[in-house]
């Protein structure tokens, strides 16, 4: 299954000696994972070169009438088909329907002229040749099938997987037969990485960032589209007879089953495009499949990349790789430009066994790891039925489910990130196989489109005519709801991730915009690091996943020393499939992640252990630098090594296991024409802050991004309501003038001396302390109530001054008022003050000799 693990350095020879012993690799432990026991049900019958198969007849429903099924090869294959076959023993009715969203409106089919010339042409055919569909009385059947050259296929029905393929020498004569007796080469993925053994509970984010699951409920839900294309190589091309049709039909066909697989998880397989190198390879492809996997990628990267937008690209390979590895892919790479993709050994001669082993590469691209003993993962098939798709090994017989453990993988990957180019619905107006009411895919002319009627549970959509019911606006999609138009400016699409953009619904469509996140090379959102395909790659991620919580990345010096050895345990990445390229100094922490605390050993699986290496300083002591180091030989990537996209030093981050400075991403230019109101996202456009218009952020406006919607629908409810309140406010303010009229009147058009200031003006002088007995002491009047008078420093402060008032001297006896009633008009006038006789001398107490007394109080002669 895998090679032997590389010979560990003397320093760790017995640590790795004891961890090898005890956690070596199923294959050195003697267990034979190319194959599997065949399950003992099998179909009577004769037996062939490729097992025992039971003889089928098959007929096709032509109306009220049983056809034979060669009446179905003509150019146009009907949309709906259902036929019989009939075996010894009994009778199966099998119901397909084409299947309309497997060829996008952009598909092409490309092949090279002798000179090199390649050739892209865009199918016209009226329909295509491909089904799925179910087994009649039969719950939970499927069936994926093509009538492109007689009916061949996958039956599945009963826990139990069937091949129906036409016989060679018989007219109208198929063979039936289980799946683990079809011919082919079996063996194991190459892609064995070591996160296969984290269980769910391992890989669940802590409570912290149970947000980001919370948010991405509804990403779950929706329908992912891969847009896909397929390659074969020449000598993929030669072992299919060098027949260019038959080459293209196979790998449609392998699609079509890949699809199949991939529709309960909600994921919808759409290809794209097929090449075929009919002259020569355009990468090189050797029986070294990680050697093929690099040269496919770059190629893929450097050359189909910029003439075939697509998401995914997998290799369909002739060439026999060495050992018993079938594909091979990167893990958790769905989406990127650099390794988005794998290669696929077709090991079989039916191309169910390249759709299963694509499957698999496919799902470890999305992040899907092995499914092993020790996560406990739950498959709804039986191993020697054929298990689940993500089993470590592909063998007798074929699985065609996934696990609970990919199925757990698959939503811990969209959650961090992984897969943001899969949300836009490719354009199927046109699809290849023509337009069909009741597909489940609004065409042109559609106004929509729920299914067959007896499946449709939309209340806006009429299923008969695909065509809305009467008052309703929209019938799918995130932005309808009630059959009418969210406002612009809802929330459609949550962030996911600190780079990842949220999107708002338009106003004008039932869609949401499709997902779009920050640039590459954004700073991320509170972290410490820098945005790469939508997600934030820092060294603390990593070492937490590797070591569980607690971990954190080791000292500068650890990466240095260890990555400068160019050894299994220190490296930035394999030169070959056996030796390993040394770190320069400035790119060390792009090789193997250096990491300190967290658990014992490593907590993604037991083919991993802990690599220690203990660096001396010069000022004394020593520093624990922790790695790790997978036993499962062509492990790719090395999940040891430091993701790309991870930030290596101020404005770098790691790419192609090199230190590269941020500005190769070009993010600063697209941020400088944001005028500093907003953030670039990754189609270059900016998306603003909410009271800033795009595409520029110059200008007024609800915020967002030509690509992901206004965000300002709530701003539009609060101005809506801030009018109203301030109509309010002004009637209830007119309301009080209307009352108070009177009043106010009065106040404006008389003296401009009020009662109170009036009274305040009839003041009697303040008295000194120790004043006569008989003197009246002073009081101000205050709106009916006493007050004391102020301090003198706050009249002084006091910004109101009272108008000047005539002091009254009212020393003398008080008299009663006069009750008799004034003559009118009566004009009041203050009392005028008598001028007193002598100065007045502050009052003291007489002395108690009487002679002093009568000396103080005689007058001077």
């Amino acid at each position: 299954m895998a090679a032997r693990p590389p010979p560990a350095p003397p320093a760790r020879a017995l640590l790795l000696a004891l961890a090898g012993a005890l956690l070596a690799p199923p294959a050195a432990r003697g267990v034979n994972l190319g194959s599997k026991s065949a399950p003992s049900m099998q179909p009577a019958g004769r037996r062939g070169q490729g097992g025992a198969y039971e003889v089928a007849r098959v007929s096709l429903l032509n109306g009220d009438l049983w056809d034979p099924m060669e009446s179905i090869r003509t150019k146009n294959h009907p949309k709906v088909l259902k036929f019989r076959i009939q075996l010894e023993s009994k009778e199966l009715i099998i119901h397909l329907e084409r299947n309309e969203g497997l060829i996008a409106s952009s598909f092409t089919e490309t092949h090279y002229l002798q000179d090199g010339t390649d050739i892209s042409l865009s199918r016209n055919h009226t329909g295509h040749c491909y089904y799925h569909g179910h087994v009649q009385g039969y719950s939970g059947s499927t069936a994926s099938l093509s009538t492109c050259s007689s009916l061949r296929g996958l039956i599945t029905f009963e826990n139990n997987t069937f091949i129906l393929e036409p016989m060679t020498n018989e007219t109208n004569a198929y063979k039936l037969f289980p799946v683990e007796n079809l011919e082919g080469t079996w063996g194991p993925c190459g892609s064995h990485h070591s996160t296969s053994a984290l269980t769910a509970e391992d890989r669940l984010p802590p409570p912290s960032q149970t947000w980001a699951r919370r948010h991405k409920r509804e990403t779950l839900k929706m329908t992912k589209y891969v847009e896909l294309v397929i390659v074969a190589d020449n000598r993929e091309f030669q072992r299919q007879g060098k027949d260019l049709e038959k080459v293209k039909q196979r790998l449609i066909e392998i699609a079509n089953h890949a699809d199949k697989f991939y529709r309960p998880l909600n994921i919808r397989i759409v290809l794209v495009g097929v090449e075929v190198w009919n002259d020569i390879d355009k990468c090189s492809v050797s029986q070294d499949p990680f050697l093929s996997l690099h040269e496919f990628l770059d190629w893929r990267k450097m050359k189909l990349l910029p003439r075939k937008s697509h998401d995914n690209a997998q290799l369909i390979s002739g060439v026999y790789f060495q050992g018993t590895t079938i594909g091979m892919a990167p893990i958790m790479s769905m989406c990127t430009a650099e390794q988005s993709g794998g290669i696929i050994m077709d090991h079989s001669d039916s191309p169910l066994g390249a759709a299963v082993t694509l499957a698999h590469e496919l799902g470890h691209n999305f992040g899907m790891n092995h499914d092993t003993l020790e996560r406990g993962c739950g498959c709804s098939v039986a191993a020697d039925k054929g298990g689940c798709i993500m089993n470590p090994s592909i063998g007798f017989p074929f699985p065609v489910v996934f696990s609970s453990c990919s199925k757990k993988d698959l939503e811990v990957s969209l959650e961090k990130g992984v897969g943001m180019c899969l949300f836009n619905l490719p354009e199927v107006k046109q699809s290849f196989g023509g337009q069909k009411c009741g597909n489940g895919y609004v065409e042109q002319g559609e106004e929509c489109d729920c299914g067959e009627p007896e499946e449709c549970l939309n209340l806006c959509c009429n299923a008969t005519t695909c065509t809305l019911k009467p008052e309703a606006v929209c019938a799918h999609g995130l932005c309808c709801e009630d059959c009418q138009l969210k406002p612009a400016g809802t929330a459609c699409r949550d962030s996911s991730n600190s780079c990842d953009l949220p999107e708002f619904c338009t106003g004008a469509s039932p869609h949401c915009p499709a997902n779009v996140y920050l640039h590459d090379g954004h700073a991320c959102q509170g972290v410490d690091g820098y945005c790469y395909n939508g997600i934030c790659q820092t060294h603390e991620q990593q070492c937490v996943t590797l070591w569980g919580p607690g971990a954190k990345p080791a000292p500068g010096i650890c990466f240095e020393r260890v990555n400068s050895a160019g050894d299994p345990y220190g490296n930035c990445g394999k030169v070959s499939k056996s030796s390993f390229a040394k770190c320069e100094m400035r790119d060390a922490k792009c090789g193997k992640i250096q990491c300190q605390g967290g658990a014992s050993r490593p907590v993604i699986g037991t083919n991993a252990v802990s690599i220690e290496t203990n660096i001396p300083l010069q000022e004394g002591g020593r520093i624990l630098c922790r790695g790790t180091h997978v036993y499962l030989g062509d492990d790719l990537p090395d999940p040891g090594l430091v993701l790309a996209g991870t930030k290596c030093a101020d404005g770098k981050v790691c790419l192609n296991r090199r230190c590269q400075n941020t500005s190769v991403f070009g993010v600063h230019e697209c941020v400088m024409q944001c005028h500093q109101r907003g953030v670039c996202n990754n189609r270059k456009n900016c998306h603003c802050e909410a009271h800033w218009a795009p595409p520029f952020c110059d200008k007024f406006g609800f915020g967002g991004s030509i690509d992901s919607g206004p965000i300002r629908q709530a701003d539009n409810q609060g101005l809506t309501i801030g009018i109203l309140v301030t109509i309010l406010c002004l009637l209830a303010a007119g309301f009080a003038v209307y009352l108070k009229r009177k009043t106010l009147i009065r106040l404006l058009f008389t003296d401009k001396k009020t009662t109170i200031e009036k009274l305040r003006c009839v003041r009697p002088s303040r008295p000194s302390r120790g004043s006569h007995p008989g003197q009246a002491h002073l009081s101000h009047l205050s709106k009916g109530l006493m007050r004391k008078p102020p301090h003198s420093n706050m009249l002084k402060d006091n910004t109101r001054r009272w108008p000047p008032c005539q002091n009254v001297d009212i020393s003398g006896p008080l008299l009663a008022p006069d009750t008799s009633p004034p003559s009118l008009p009566q004009r009041v006038l203050p009392p005028l003050q008598k001028a007193p006789r002598a100065p007045l001398v502050p009052a003291r107490p007489l002395p108690a000799n009487p002679v002093l007394r009568r000396a103080q109080v005689s007058p001077p002669r």
